[in-house]
């Protein structure tokens, strides 16, 4: 079985051969942790890459999320079955004030291509919801988007309250959105901040391996 060809058909979207080639690699005694790491993943991590470089584009990025997610579906009660874990679990949102949701959901799509569990709480989220968030999901990681200048400054005070609530030790902080820097994220005590979505996924798997 060429766990390649699955690879390959994610990139170019094509949900429905992912389906039928992940059960044919689980047919053919492929351990699920193999299919999801040189399959799913492998041919995520090419499109998260192409993306960063500019080769291909969002719409591209979400078909070819939706074919991993066809393939996840086949795969995900195998992997729970075998006791194969998730790298980490992420929370992920977009700031109150803030209804973009793009750049957000794009991250979330490249940290699930990179084997994370990631819990969504959607756009315009308060620091309380997000304190409580963190208390529920004990996430290793969090990440804040912020489309806007006047919403950028909401990611302090989400970072104000989760110290607050003596929960900062418990998960580290990416930030990002189009008007973020990197100087801005170390100003407000974020842990990393990422310029585009496959940069965030890189880095917070990076943080979470120490």
């Amino acid at each position: 079985m060429n766990l390649e060809n699955i690879s390959l058909s994610l990139q170019k979207g094509k949900a429905k051969d992912v389906k039928v080639l992940v059960q044919e690699a689980l047919d053919n005694n492929v351990t699920p942790k193999t299919i999801l790491n040189e399959g799913l993943i492998k041919g995520m991590g090419i499109i998260g890459t192409k993306f960063k470089n500019n080769e291909v584009f969002v719409p591209e990025v979400l078909v070819a999320a939706r074919a991993m997610n066809a393939g996840l579906e086949i795969l995900r009660p195998v992997l729970v079955q075998e006791g194969v874990k998730p790298i980490g679990k992420a929370l992920i949102c977009t700031v109150q004030g803030d209804l973009h949701d793009i750049g957000k959901n794009l991250v979330k799509i490249m940290l699930e291509g990179q084997g994370f569990d990631c819990v969504d709480l959607g756009v315009d989220v308060s620091a309380d919801t997000i304190v409580s968030a963190i208390k529920e999901h004990n996430p290793n990681v969090l990440c804040l988007s912020a489309l806007l200048t006047t919403t950028m400054d909401y990611q302090k005070i989400i970072i104000e309250a989760i110290e607050e609530a003596g929960l900062r030790d418990k998960v580290k902080i990416l930030v990002g959105g189009a008007p973020v820097t990197d100087s801005f994220a170390q100003k407000i005590g974020a842990d990393g901040y990422s310029a585009d979505a496959a940069s965030a996924s890189e880095l917070a798997v990076k943080i979470i391996a120490g």
